[in-house]
């Protein structure tokens, strides 16, 4: 393992002023955000779709830092048959992957998952890596309920995280580890804030364990918020204190970068929360974003699977990746006011 190259990777990714796209969404996914916007989810509908998202200046050069593919996406050539991975690459930002199969039920624990995908694993990374992708992701989903999350949800995704980090450094891949605090229910902000220190903690210690070398790795966690149907809702400056309270007591300095992901939040939540994160500083990583709905929403919206409104689209899709890689410098707010001036 080439630990100095990874970290080169990881810090790429989590660089101030850029953020990473997330456009790993499964089949399923996709066809339910294709169906809102009246467009039949066909393999080159979504090529077409992805496409135009890659080849968007200036959003893609300027602003995002990486693109995390799915394994129909990294396969797949643009109209003109150039590679997807090479248009990513060509705009400057760097190609990674979606390598877990879903989060299945969990045995014995009711309403809990545990996410697989660990069989066969290094066999695929081998396969991914010389497809081009130079970064993976791991998705950990926790849920918090009545008499939930246990100690074996937590511990079986903490240990399953640290297995595919392991597999992906002894690959030359950096893993992106996400554990996701689920925003679903009614628990208070308290509860979302004491589940991800749990969590968190969980995880790092299984990291150490499996010999993850934390230089090269980057964080995907959630932020702390009350859960969407908690009758109190918190300021983003609350959110943001809470996040970084609980991100100093849990990720070591090692760490290179954070990359939050945006949850159930809509588009100018998971922006303007990130800025007031940035806004505080004094923290050893690079925060910024790791967004999928919160960059995507909007050019889904405006391109309504029409050719020609596909500048408006890449429109759309600037303006979100703008404003975001904004916030990674805690300079949001500022220009937002002084538009508004």
């Amino acid at each position: 393992m080439d630990l100095e190259a990874l970290n080169k990777v990881a810090t790429a990714m989590t660089q101030p002023g850029k953020g990473l796209l997330a456009a790993d969404e499964s089949s399923g996914t996709i066809k339910k955000r294709f169906d809102a916007i009246g467009v039949e989810s066909t393999e080159e509908n979504r090529r077409d779709y992805r496409e135009f998202l890659f080849r968007t200046e200036p959003a893609m050069k300027d602003r995002i830092s990486g693109v995390i593919l799915y394994d129909e996406t990294i396969r797949q050539k643009a109209a003109d048959g150039t590679p997807l991975v090479k248009v990513i690459e060509a705009a400057g930002s760097i190609p990674g992957i979606k390598v877990d199969a879903g989060a299945k039920p969990l045995a014995f624990c009711p309403g809990e998952t545990i996410t697989e995908g660990l069989d066969g694993l290094r066999d695929r990374l081998i396969e991914y890596r010389e497809l081009g992708a130079k970064f993976c992701k791991w998705r950990a989903v926790i849920n918090i309920g009545d008499g939930i999350p246990s100690h074996d949800a937590i511990n079986s995704n903490a240990h399953a995280l640290a297995r595919y980090a392991a597999l992906c450094q002894e690959q030359q891949l950096v893993p992106i580890v996400e554990p996701e605090v689920l925003m679903d229910g009614d628990h208070t902000i308290e509860r979302c804030e004491a589940v991800t220190m749990w969590t968190l903690k969980t995880v790092f210690m299984e990291l150490y364990y499996a010999k993850v070398q934390l230089e090269g790795m980057v964080l995907k966690p959630n932020m702390i918020v009350p859960g969407q149907k908690c009758a109190t809702q918190a300021s983003d400056q609350e959110i943001a204190d809470r996040t970084i309270r609980v991100l100093k007591d849990c990720v070591p300095s090692a760490v290179p970068g954070i990359a939050f992901l945006s949850g159930g939040q809509d588009d100018v939540e998971a922006t303007a929360r990130l800025d007031a994160m940035n806004r505080i500083g004094g923290f050893p990583w690079h925060l910024t974003f790791s967004y999928g709905r919160a960059l995507q929403h909007a050019p889904q919206v405006a391109w309504s699977g029409k050719k020609d409104n596909v500048p408006a689209a890449q429109a759309a899709f600037s303006h979100r990746a703008e404003m975001n890689g904004l916030a990674t410098l805690g300079e949001w707010t500022d220009a937002i006011e002084k538009k508004a001036a």
